[in-house]
């Protein structure tokens, strides 16, 4: 399937256990302040450390791009009792031709240990399969990152390998353990 097929918007909104998935929203400008409040958020995408105002609504703008630019889904991960903006994932679709994908996530400090990373992961995993022609997603996870990897299992993930000097972050080429869901 070549990338300018990317499929349609989901139209009923991904979910599972206490969390629903949604497009990015101006109004999750608060949530985006405090994501860029955990140090390496920052490190690993475009919002920068401790975002103004001005600083996240550019983070958000660039997450509400992402579809039209074909280059994947980006969501808010909202609570389903509360509608609380909690967090934000994507799934990354530069090898659909391929059948592949690759996934992140990450939830506000205050929101952590609940969770939700894998209830969001699952969701976004099973919004996946829906995508003809896509067999895998991974995820990357630099090997100190225990609650990222619990997560990445509670959701079904498995670990196929180390890749190492695989990344560079802040100019230093780091390991990555590699994990993958298929069908």
């Amino acid at each position: 399937m070549a990338l300018s097929a990317l499929p349609e918007w989901p139209a009923v909104p991904p979910a599972h256990g206490p969390v629903f998935l949604r497009a990015v929203e101006d109004d999750d400008l608060e949530m985006a302040r405090e994501l860029s409040t955990d140090p390496y958020v920052p490190l690993v995408g475009t919002l920068p450390l401790n975002a103004s105002a001005d600083q996240a609504l550019g983070w958000i703008r660039r997450q509400q791009s992402r579809h039209a630019a074909r280059t994947g889904f980006s969501f808010t991960i909202v609570l389903k009792d509360s509608g609380t903006a909690v967090g934000h994932c994507g799934l990354w679709l530069s090898e659909l031709d391929k059948g592949r994908a690759t996934a992140g996530y990450a939830v506000v400090p205050s929101k952590r240990g609940q969770g939700l990373a894998a209830a969001a992961l699952t969701a976004l995993t099973d919004f996946a399969w829906t995508i003809p022609g896509l067999h895998r997603v991974a995820l990357l996870i630099e090997p100190w990152n225990t609650a990222s990897i619990r997560t990445a299992v509670r959701a079904g993930y498995e670990r196929e390998g180390l890749l190492r000097s695989y990344t560079e972050i802040e100019g230093e080429r780091r390991d990555m353990l590699l994990f993958a869901a298929v069908i």
